[in-house]
């Protein structure tokens, strides 16, 4: 994007006398730049400049103000000029301005604005507009202490500058853009062309840190169907809250590498070991931020269906009874909390086979808990029509390494089923 040109009296080509315009060698830099980056599709931009202006007393042409953009993806229906008051109000006070139109020159990516003055002086003027090829995303450093009791989050900002212009302020050696997301920390940097720069937005020491286990077959599966052995996912949990270091504003979603500190931190070559990466989702003030560590392998779960029973109601309708074993084993050397989550509406698919559809619809799940279950009533927080979310205490395996088997039942009568 060519910078804004000072403005000029038109000049009449005296054997054409076709107007032209002017574009004279001296430029004003910008004074202030706005970058906004909050939106994911459009990125809005703002920009003041001082601009010389020359007094248009009633018959005079009124001076010209060029703004062009060649190779730059600027929206131009979102172009919208202003003249903000004399850069002076000192020495130019009284001055007053007015935009009489705008126009755009045949063949160039460009507009021209005429503007009157009541007197000659500089003026801040201040274009907005969207921007393509300017763009954020966010990733996160987390390192967790060695207990895994508490971590350290680091959220950084990436700006990818492909909008083939450079943000620069005239303000101060070395200050650049004014650069927002949409919530947290303002930036002030300079944006140099073909860019990509990485700000740290947000570093939160001692963040209480759960490490939860989850057991889903139907989302997460199975590590040994033969054997019906369930995959297990380990996983950090953290509450964007105040109580937790963090809750200042939203965590906005990106990649997360994942650490642990070392256990002996004084030891010679120690230092952090990598866990693993995922993709953290947008978390509001208030929520849980849940990060995948993969599979766990210190704790087993085989699951079974260990009884089904068809109990006839009326004519074609049945209530069904489902019982679910698990056989759950703990190899850490330390008690763990196992959550166990059952999408009732396919189990009623994987036990009795998909409902067929009838009055052009599949009926929705009706089920209850039996009182032959004998896991903790589900968990309300994380309640939901057609599944449920159960916590299980395990024991550490004992000092000779064997895990005690804990086996758990949910039993449960899905209704009216025909």
């Amino acid at each position: 994007m060519k910078p804004l040109i000072p403005c000029c009296l038109l000049l009449f080509l005296a054997a054409t006398a076709v107007q032209a315009r002017v574009k004279l060698i001296t430029m004003p830099p910008r004074e202030r730049v706005e970058i906004q980056l909050e939106n994911e599709n459009a990125t809005l931009v703002e920009e003041e400049r001082i601009v010389p202006l020359t007094a248009t007393p009633a018959g005079t042409e009124p001076n010209q103000v060029d703004f062009s953009w060649a190779n730059t993806r600027i929206d131009p229906d979102s172009i919208v000029f202003r003249v903000l008051g004399p850069a002076d109000p000192v020495k130019n006070a009284g001055m007053e301005t007015r935009v009489l139109s705008v126009s755009y020159p045949p063949g160039e990516d460009a507009l021209v604005w005429q503007v009157a003055a009541s007197q000659s002086g500089s003026a801040r003027v201040r274009i907005s507009y969207i921007l393509g090829n300017l763009s954020k995303s966010f990733n996160y450093r987390i390192v967790a202490a060695n207990d895994e009791q508490s971590l350290t989050l680091a959220q950084y900002i990436r700006l990818r500058n492909s909008a083939n212009e450079e943000f620069l302020s005239n303000l101060a050696p070395g200050e650049g853009a004014n650069l927002w997301a949409g919530w947290g920390r303002e930036f002030s940097r300079p944006v140099g062309l073909n860019e990509t720069k990485e700000m740290l937005a947000l570093k939160a020491e001692k963040v209480p840190v759960r490490k939860t286990y989850t057991a889903d077959a139907s989302a997460i599966g199975y590590i040994d169907r033969p054997k019906n052995k369930l995959r297990i996912e380990a996983r950090y949990v953290v509450e964007n809250t105040a109580a937790a270091n963090l809750g200042a504003s939203p965590l906005p979603a990106g990649k997360a590498r994942i650490f642990i500190e070392p256990s002996n931190p004084d030891a010679p070559g120690a230092s952090t070991a990598f866990l693993g990466e995922d993709w953290g989702k947008f978390t509001p003030i208030g929520d849980e931020l849940e990060l995948n560590l993969g599979t766990a392998q210190d704790i087993a779960v085989v699951r079974t269906i260990d009884k089904t029973e068809n109990i006839r109601v009326a004519g074609n309708l049945f209530d069904r009874v489902v019982i679910v074993k698990y056989e759950i084993e703990n190899f850490k050397d330390t008690p763990a909390t196992l959550d166990i989550r059952e999408n009732i509406d396919r189990l009623r698919a994987e036990v009795f086979g998909a409902p067929q559809a009838k009055l052009g619809a599949v009926p929705s799940v009706e089920w209850e808990i039996l009182p032959d279950s004998d896991l903790n009533d589900p968990d309300p927080k994380k309640a939901a029509f057609d599944s449920a979310l159960f916590h299980i205490d395990l024991p550490a395996r004992d000092k000779d390494g064997k895990a005690e088997k804990v086996v758990k039942r949910l039993a449960l009568k899905l209704k009216n089923e025909w």
